[in-house]
């Protein structure tokens, strides 16, 4: 699939630097869900691009972790494009990065040009280059230049970027690969990992791992749960531990499908700012063909867990109480979402903040992460050179545990590793200054 162009063509004058600002400056000032928090005094004129402009306006909220880089603007084109299809272009592979240093890889997506390289779960990029010839450790680059240099090594996300990688497998086999990056689809759920149903001890248990909230997850889920309901499943792993958000219309599916029992209650709600009252919904739960009444949930997230996957977490609370469980480590502490804001002639999407969620309870504000709201919570680490899915792999053992009524050491911080660096229990996805809109929603995307 051909990376998608701006269409129309932004026009040099309707879209000038000035006339840009000028219109992101009218969005905040309407939307905004915090315009107490608004810098909207800022001079705009020392500021060479957009982005760097929306930042200062919104400054002040995020010095007080209320929109931590939560407000932006992106190419609706290339917007429209992840979320339709989760089309984006690279290796099609999620990195992780270790202090010593290291770089892992995490995921890899079945069609993308990495996988078909011999890049996995597992698989260490030793070093990095353009040529066999000027390959560069990856020790050489964090030491020359930090995780910058490595960015820069790995090279643009165009189709047709050639990198040399030397990699290294769980198994101790070294060698050396050529990858073209290039368009690909994210498949919401593997078809190799991403769903199963698990014996724990005589009990059917789901799981379910879902890679990124995009329309193309609504079948993915759908197929899921129908094997779940046909086998009598009423135990649930949701493996969200590299989901970083997404459609909330996709997230109230997801809870639809948990909740076969509670059609027609509330399910969550969506409230505006004051002067914009009269556009908060209420999300009741519609009944699905496919949905299971689950009795015990298993959510796997960690620091890179957010949006739309914390607003399914956080759905769960009012209905299971002790019976749902956050796994891993503590989420990353998102609980608003944005609306975007669109001016087609300059493919200028701005997604605002402009939206406080809560669950049918009335619970949110949980922008510290969910570990201190949960019931239950327990540690555990990512284990990557075990597959996802595997019910040996430490997050899902850890799972099982808690859903056959085991002890377990609950989660120690209070704040998302992503925020403080106290209490990580694993190390940060790769994760570049300026995110595309792929890799917002798919933190460590390359």
């Amino acid at each position: 699939m051909p990376t998608p162009a701006p269409t129309p063509a932004p026009s040099s004058t309707a879209c000038s630097l000035t006339a840009r600002k000028q219109w992101a400056l009218a969005q905040l000032n309407e939307w905004y869900l915090f315009p107490d928090l608004l810098a909207g005094s800022t001079d705009p004129a020392p500021f060479t691009n957009l982005d760097d402009y929306v930042d200062a306006l919104v400054a002040p909220a995020r010095a007080q972790q209320r929109d931590r880089y939560f407000t932006y603007v992106r190419s609706i084109a290339e917007e429209n494009a992840f979320y339709a299809n989760g089309t984006s272009a690279g290796l099609g592979i999620q990195l992780q990065a270790y202090s010593n240093p290291a770089l892992v890889v995490v995921d890899a997506y079945e069609g993308a040009p990495g996988l078909a390289a011999g890049l996995d779960r597992g698989t260490e990029i030793l070093a990095i280059g353009s040529t066999t010839g000027n390959l560069r450790t990856i020790g050489d680059l964090v030491g020359s230049g930090g995780w910058n240099a490595v960015y820069d090594a790995l090279g643009p996300d165009t189709q047709g970027t050639t990198r040399v990688l030397q990699i290294r497998q769980p198994n101790s086999s070294v060698s050396t690969v050529s990858v073209t990056k290039r368009a690909f689809d994210i498949p919401p759920v593997s078809s190799r990992f991403g769903s199963r149903i698990i014996d724990n001890g005589g009990q059917k248990v789901g799981y379910i791992n879902l890679r990124t909230f995009v329309t193309t997850a609504d079948r993915s889920l759908r197929e899921a749960f129908a094997s779940f309901k046909a086998e009598g499943v009423t135990q649930i792993i949701v493996d969200l531990r590299y989901n970083g958000g997404g459609l909330i219309s996709v997230a109230n599916l997801f809870s639809e499908l948990l909740n076969a029992q509670r059609g027609g209650q509330v399910l969550s709600y969506a409230m505006y700012r004051p002067s914009k009252a009269s556009q908060n919904v209420t999300n009741v739960i519609g009944t699905q063909p496919q949905a299971i009444a689950a009795t015990k949930v298993a959510f796997i997230g960690t620091d890179w867990t957010a949006s739309a996957s914390e607003l399914v977490i956080n759905a769960q609370r009012p209905f299971l109480g002790a019976d749902v469980a956050l796994i891993g480590s503590n989420t990353y502490g998102k609980p608003v979402g944005q609306i975007a804001l669109d001016r087609p002639e300059c493919d200028d999407r701005l997604r605002a903040v402009a939206i406080e969620t809560e669950n049918s309870a009335h619970e949110g504000g949980y922008y510290t992460g969910l570990a201190s709201r949960m019931a239950v919570t327990c540690q555990a680490n990512d284990d990557v050179l075990r597959p996802l899915g595997d019910p040996q792999e430490e997050s899902i053992r850890t799972a099982l545990n808690f859903l056959a009524g085991r002890s377990c050491t609950p989660i120690q911080t209070t704040a998302s590793a992503r925020q403080a660096n106290t209490g990580r229990t694993a190390p940060p996805l790769l994760d570049p200054a300026k995110a595309n809109a792929a890799q917002r929603e798919v933190p460590g995307l390359f």
